[in-house]
């Protein structure tokens, strides 16, 4: 393994490093008490990484069984009691724990209901999934989609679920 190409072909460096402060408020909040703060898009990345911080609420919430076709998804839980699904099995993982899932990895994640928890998700290469997560609290929120409309954004975001999930 090597280094990628270069990508930056100046001589002094430049100043473009971004900051946020740890009280910025959360891009998104759900019905369910959780949010999303978006960290870093794949749109603010060139396409590299999205860095979320997924912050639960204290109701039971998280997708069932699936997988994606185009990227790799970390899961990195910061505090509280996270429930992770690794294809074979579910795992309440806490803080320090981790979990990588290549692209066709089955994976899932909840929370302990209850309690709240927070965990940061890395998706490489950075799809847009801003979207996504808004439309997920527009669901949750009471808005419907047909059965077409919702196989149609699921595909659009690389969501592959499970029979009976």
């Amino acid at each position: 393994m090597s280094y990628p190409p270069i990508r930056y072909t100046g001589e002094t460096g430049e100043v473009s490093a971004t900051f946020r402060p740890r009280d910025h408020e959360p891009e998104l909040s759900y019905t369910s008490g959780g949010s999303v703060d978006y960290l870093t898009t794949g749109a603010s990345t060139g396409g590299d990484f999205g860095l979320y911080r997924w912050n639960f609420g204290p109701n039971e919430s998280g997708p069932g069984p699936h997988f994606h076709k185009t990227i790799s998804e970390s899961f990195y839980i910061l505090d509280g009691a996270v429930r992770l699904y690794n294809g074979e099995q579910w795992v309440e993982a806490t803080a320090g724990d981790f979990l990588y899932v290549p692209p066709g990895g089955i994976h899932a994640f909840r929370n302990v209901a209850g309690e709240p928890a927070s965990m940061l998700l890395l998706f490489t290469p950075g799809a847009p999934r801003e979207e996504y997560f808004e439309t997920l609290a527009e669901l949750a929120r009471g808005r419907t989609l047909t059965d077409e409309g919702r196989a149609e954004f699921y595909l659009r975001h690389d969501n592959y679920w499970l029979e009976g999930s």
